[in-house]
């Protein structure tokens, strides 16, 4: 399942951290690409343990902690601690796949990596490409989304961030490890859990339609959650 996912951040908190991210200490994001993604990544990094970095990626989890979209979707079990890129100047990323598992230096924990998200902090008019395309069996999605929204999409899909010809991409990109490890299962807990909500919404909670789907819902949690 790919979700896109709105105001995962405020107007203000966007503001903020568009003013922290110019002002930082880019490096070359090549230094913490692994073997397959050092060949096709051309980009800037934040150092994972610069304070700019550790300050906005704390506002972004507790952020992510309250939205109940991103809780639904994703069903989290642990959230790698959010890293930030910059594209500029023609910088790219070719078409890779993400590690199926991260380490996490500052804790020493393993994250496995069940869905990718990618947090942008620029609107799409203000930069000329630098697309992320994200390949499943339909085809390659291509998203550009709003300051202060996400993408959510499965780590296993191929995806790429196409070149930026013209002013710059900044964003956030994290992983994370889900209590269901399966994506199809987690597909099917979501649509679940919309209908769920619509049933609320028509009929009460405590209509006997809106017991019994909840009961399956989590009858089925039980049985898929790692």
């Amino acid at each position: 399942m790919m979700l896109h996912i709105p105001n995962i951040l405020t107007p203000e908190q966007v503001a903020e951290c568009r003013k922290l991210l110019l002002a930082a200490d880019w490096q070359d994001g090549k230094s913490t690409a692994g073997f397959q993604s050092m060949m096709a990544k051309d980009n800037l990094q934040l150092p994972e343990d610069c304070d700019t970095a550790r300050y906005i990626g704390d506002m972004i989890t507790s952020a992510l902690a309250k939205h109940p979209l991103f809780i639904a979707a994703a069903l989290p079990a642990k959230v790698f601690p959010p890293l930030f890129n910059c594209y500029q100047g023609g910088q790219s990323f070719g078409i890779h796949v993400d590690n199926s598992v991260r380490f996490n230096n500052a804790t020493g924990e393993s994250i496995r990596t069940d869905l990718s998200a990618t947090l942008f902090f620029c609107e799409p008019e203000e930069y000329e490409g630098g697309e992320l395309v994200v390949e499943d069996n339909y085809g390659a999605h291509s998203v550009k989304l709003p300051a202060g929204d996400l993408i959510l999409y499965p780590s296993t899909s191929l995806h790429q961030v196409t070149a930026v010809t013209q002013g710059a991409r900044i964003s956030s990109f994290f992983w994370i490890q889900s209590m269901v490890r399966d994506d199809g299962q987690r597909t099917l807990l979501f649509d679940l859990d919309s209908s769920i909500q619509q049933v609320n919404q028509q009929l009460g909670t405590d209509s006997e339609t809106s017991i019994q789907l909840t009961g399956v819902y989590h009858n089925l949690l039980r049985r898929w959650a790692l």
